[in-house]
């Protein structure tokens, strides 16, 4: 069975990966499962509490086929988590490394952004990092998917959902219908 992780940290954006764990779990019935510092609970932006099913340091790549970096202030503050040898070896392992918003600064500071095509909140937001990646950038509105390595701005969590699931051979009909649903909003507006 599939088997998507997403790493949660205290205040996390709570929309960024809603889409995504939503849509594997309900509709593509893969395996969801969510990790924090510690197996510690946390709580989103929006107030809502997630006791984790396992700690970060207790994740195993091979046991997964996707890695998501759900965004949030953590990310940015000083004492932010440091996932990069965990990125790295899941990276290395041929699966899905995934990071939304400010979740792109963890996969920046591991080194996986410094040799793929990638996008953040804004082409300042990554650079504090000193990463080697700028030249990689891509100043878009939506989810960049380069190989098995997805990052998406916090304002696009439609795209990055459908950017995961591409990298897990998932981009059919039935996903180009589920996103259809979405592009109403947008086109009605």
């Amino acid at each position: 069975m599939t088997k998507i992780v997403t790493i949660l940290t205290p205040g996390f954006a709570d929309w960024e990966t809603a889409l995504l764990n939503a849509v594997s779990h309900s509709y593509y019935k893969i395996d969801t499962h969510f990790a924090t510092e510690g197996g510690q609970t946390v709580t989103s932006a929006g107030g809502m509490r997630v006791t984790p099913d396992l700690a970060t340091a207790d994740i195993d790549p091979a046991q997964l086929d996707a890695l998501v970096v759900c965004g949030g202030e953590a990310w940015a503050k000083p004492g932010a988590p440091d996932l990069s040898d965990l990125l790295r070896r899941t990276r290395d392992a041929g699966k899905t490394v995934a990071g939304i918003c400010d979740g792109t600064l963890a996969l920046a500071r591991s080194g996986v952004l410094d040799s793929v095509n990638h996008t953040s909140n804004s082409t300042d937001n990554l650079t504090p990092t000193g990463y080697a990646g700028a030249s990689h950038y891509q100043d878009q509105p939506m989810a960049v998917v380069d190989g098995k390595i997805v990052t998406a701005p916090g304002t696009a969590p439609v795209s990055f959902m459908a950017g995961v699931m591409q990298t897990l051979g998932l981009k059919d009909d039935n996903l180009k219908f589920y996103l259809g649903l979405h592009a109403a909003e947008h086109k009605a507006a």
